[in-house]
């Protein structure tokens, strides 16, 4: 399982540093990136849909196996898309490849909370940024070296050896669909519980500024301090990095002082770096703001994950396809609606703005509290609360 995360997490770091040479190479405005940039998370979320119901059918574990392979494989034909009508599908393909492995080791890494009656997924997700930092750091220094070709082979290979290393010890429940009657209620494609999308539109709060640090930070500080390929990369790296840290101490901290308490401080430190990178007035600065803002951004996504598989009357598959898919969003969507609102506020706003998404999700903490449930079960079912 970790290696599964760690390697969605470097071709996610390794993607960071080759955006801006989509510019120079295709002859395209930041407009035209940001459309692009939405074509990638429109392939995503669309995908997410679809992959929530082969993990209803089969399991998030066969599906796991057949979506991470096909992720290593797509960064190198975005890379060497020969023109814009190419890389426009090769974009699409790799947001496709890459959601619908993100709903599904997500899916798979609730399930493992269950068997093991504690929670893993703070340490999960920081195996994911362990391997944006390594992404996203060596992936800036082969590309300043060796070239982007290169670094995306790299990438593929890598990445593809993980997977293949990892397959045999996936673990997950087994399938087992409901026969069809006529007497069995009939649900639709996605939950209809208020309170579950509410989860999501937090997770997607979190997932706004995360997206906007991987596909426009390295931009940012070309464009404004004038930082070069290697310095520019090591935002993403440093961000992601810091939540690889926080994240790997982050179930311990949760156990001790609970989902809401962890999840509300969380919001203001991470608002906080988000809000010094917006004012910095060197790339150091930036970048060690950049590493604070993950510090929080680093335990908000897993808490909300958990207390969606632990959501009260649903499926945790069903809850947690939903909220992966909405929260996903905000890392794959709205970074499109961010080049777009740069190219005429400039990034030092946007930033600032975007940070108080996270004051706003600190506030409302509280919707989170089910995250707690998974120690309380014990290796059982979750506790149940009123629906909300």
């Amino acid at each position: 399982m970790a290696a599964m995360f760690a390697a969605n997490g470097m071709v996610m770091g390794a993607w960071a540093p080759q955006i801006p040479l989509l510019l120079p190479r295709h002859e395209i405005s930041e407009f035209t990136l940001g459309l692009l940039i939405l074509v990638l998370g429109l392939g995503a979320v669309g995908a997410m849909l679809f992959a929530g119901r082969l993990i209803g059918r089969f399991g998030s574990v066969p599906v796991l196996r057949g979506f991470a392979l096909s992720a290593s494989a797509v960064l190198p034909m975005v890379v060497f898309a020969p023109s814009v009508e190419v890389l426009a599908p090769a974009m699409a393909l790799l947001g496709a490849m890459i959601g619908c492995m993100d709903v599904s080791m997500n899916a798979n890494a609730v399930e493992v909370e269950r068997r093991l009656g504690r929670a893993i997924m703070s340490s999960s997700h920081g195996f994911w940024s362990l391997g944006g930092f390594v992404g996203g750091s060596a992936g800036a220094w082969t590309i300043a070296h060796w070239g982007a070709g290169v670094q995306a082979g790299i990438v593929a290979l890598v990445s593809a050896l993980m997977v293949l290393a990892a397959m045999p010890f996936l673990r997950g429940e087994a399938a087992h669909p409901a026969p069809a009657t006529h007497d069995a209620p009939r649900t639709g494609l996605l939950p209809r519980a208020p309170g579950l999308w509410l989860l999501g539109v937090m997770a997607l709060l979190s997932m706004v500024p995360e997206g906007a640090v991987l596909d426009w930070a390295a931009l940012y500080l070309q464009q404004e301090m004038a930082s070069d390929v290697f310095r520019s990369g090591l935002a993403f790296a440093f961000f992601s990095g810091a939540m690889a840290v926080m994240r790997f101490a982050g179930d311990g901290v949760r156990n001790r002082f609970g989902a809401v308490r962890t999840l509300r401080f969380s919001g203001l430190l991470a608002a906080a770096g988000l809000l010094g990178a917006a004012v910095a007035p060197v790339d150091a600065m930036a970048i060690g703001c950049f590493f604070i803002s993950g510090l929080g951004v680093a335990n908000m996504v897993p808490i909300m994950f958990s207390a969606a598989g632990n959501f009260p009357g649903l499926p945790s598959g069903a809850a947690i396809s939903a909220v992966t898919m909405v929260g996903y969003a905000g890392i794959l969507v709205a970074p499109a609606s961010i080049g777009f609102v740069a190219e005429h506020v400039g990034f030092r706003v946007t930033y600032a703005t975007l940070s108080m998404l996270l004051v706003l999700v600190s506030l409302l903490a509280t919707r989170a509290a089910g995250a707690d449930e998974v120690r309380a079960v014990g290796g059982g079912q979750a506790a149940s609360s009123p629906a909300t």
